[in-house]
C-alpha cells in the first residue's frame, strides 16, 4: 500500500468522493488518527448504506433508521469493511467531518488536524482479523508519512467525544492493535 503525497490518495483502493469535507486549516499538521465505527442500518454489515451516507446518496426512506440521520452529512478518511476492503473518501490533506465536536489534550475540532478511519462495525461487535491486519498496515503508512502521528495519538472516538460517542467500543481490542504497531 502507498500514499500518492501529491493527491492524498492511497494507491489500490477503491475511491469515493464525499462531498463531506473542507480544506485543512492553513499550516495545520496532521497528527493524530481517530478510530471510528459504522454500520447501517446499526447492527447490519455489507449493505452499502456505509459509503452512500458518506457520499451524501443514501435514499433515507429505504430503512426508518435513516431517517434519524438525514440531516447529517458526514465522511472519514477511510473505511474498512469487515472483510478488510479500504475505501478512501476524502484525501488525507483534506479534513474530513468525522468527529463533530470534539478535544484532545486541549485542542478542540480535532477534524483539523486528524485523520478518520471508520471500521464497519458496532461496539460491540468482534472485529475481523482483516480489519486487523489493513489498519495496522494503514496506520504504520500514515505514520511514516505524517511523523507528528505517534502510538499515543492513536485514538477512538469516544477519547475525543467522552459522554456523546462510544466507538469504537469494547469489542475494539487496542492491545492486540497496539500489538500490532
Amino acid at each position: 500500500m502507498e500514499l500518492n503525497a501529491t493527491t492524498g490518495l492511497l494507491a489500490t483502493v477503491r475511491y469515493l468522493l464525499s462531498p463531506h469535507h473542507d480544506m485543512r486549516p492553513e499550516n495545520m499538521p496532521v497528527d493524530m488518527i481517530v478510530i471510528h465505527n459504522i454500520s447501517l442500518p446499526p447492527g447490519q454489515f455489507g449493505t452499502g448504506s456505509i459509503e452512500q451516507f458518506f457520499c451524501g446518496n443514501l435514499d433515507f426512506t429505504r430503512h426508518p433508521y435513516f431517517s434519524t440521520i438525514a440531516d447529517l452529512r458526514v465522511s472519514s478518511h477511510l473505511l474498512i469493511d469487515r472483510g478488510g476492503l479500504v475505501t478512501q473518501f476524502v484525501p488525507f490533506s483534506k479534513r474530513a467531518w468525522h468527529a463533530g465536536q470534539s478535544s484532545f489534550q486541549g485542542r478542540t475540532v480535532c477534524n483539523d488536524f486528524s485523520v478518520g478511519i471508520e471500521l464497519e462495525g458496532t461496539d460491540d461487535t468482534p472485529y475481523e482479523a482483516a480489519q486487523y491486519r489493513v489498519l495496522k498496515d494503514i496506520i504504520k503508512l500514515l505514520m511514516k508519512s505524517y511523523p507528528d502521528i505517534t502510538l499515543e495519538r492513536i485514538v477512538g472516538h469516544s477519547d475525543i467525544a467522552p459522554g456523546r460517542k462510544t466507538d469504537p467500543g469494547s469489542a475494539f481490542d487496542w492491545v492486540y492493535l497496539k500489538s500490532l504497531l
